[in-house]
């Protein structure tokens, strides 16, 4: 049984294992996307994407510890350069897996997976510069709620008056004429 195990095997050994999701995630950052199975996208997902926030901060510390997971120069020089500009301003989710569907050779299910800002058909495209992330807090949200509640109504309540004078009011239709009844 396999009860709270939730590292995915992909049925091989774990340096096996460490050495196929390490290759991937390099062809990943290189080619920004790639073409595998689904369990491999899903596993690589898992992995690469603590990577790619770590490459956030460009720090010599953070440099080694992915390259201690790649192990490839011109990967980690891609990720903390071009990958990290792009990816500055989304706090996570920086991968998109699209299911392709079976695999003709062995009838496997196949996916893309994709660093979701270098794809131009869905995202914003490459003319826009993301903006760093917005730093949030929970405290202190009620102000503006009850202004944008008071905006709001204000509004609908403009437009209903604008709706009402614009609809013409409605022509009484003439009632049909009754026809008399024929006597017999």
């Amino acid at each position: 049984m396999r009860h709270g195990d939730k590292i995915k095997n992909l049925s091989r050994t774990a340096s096996h294992r460490k050495a196929l999701l390490s290759n991937l995630a390099t062809q990943l950052i290189a080619h920004k996307k790639i073409v595998t199975t689904v369990a491999k996208a899903k596993a690589l997902r898992i992995y690469v994407e603590p990577l790619i926030t770590k490459a956030k901060e460009n720090t010599t510390h953070q440099r080694r510890v992915v390259f201690s997971y790649l192990q490839d120069k011109e990967a980690v020089s891609e990720l903390f350069g071009t990958v990290a500009e792009k990816i500055a301003g989304r706090p996570g989710g920086y991968t998109r897996i699209i299911k392709l569907g079976a695999r003709v050779g062995d009838n496997a299910e196949t996916a893309l997976i994709e660093l979701v800002d270098f794809n131009e058909i869905y995202g914003k495209g490459k003319g826009e510069a993301a903006a760093p992330a917005k730093k949030t807090r929970r405290a202190g949200g009620k102000k503006k709620s009850a202004a944008t509640e008071t905006k709001a109504e204000e509004a609908t309540a403009a437009t209903a008056e604008t709706a009402k004078e614009e609809k013409p009011a409605k022509e009484a239709k003439p009632k049909k004429e009754s026809k008399p009844k024929k006597e017999k």
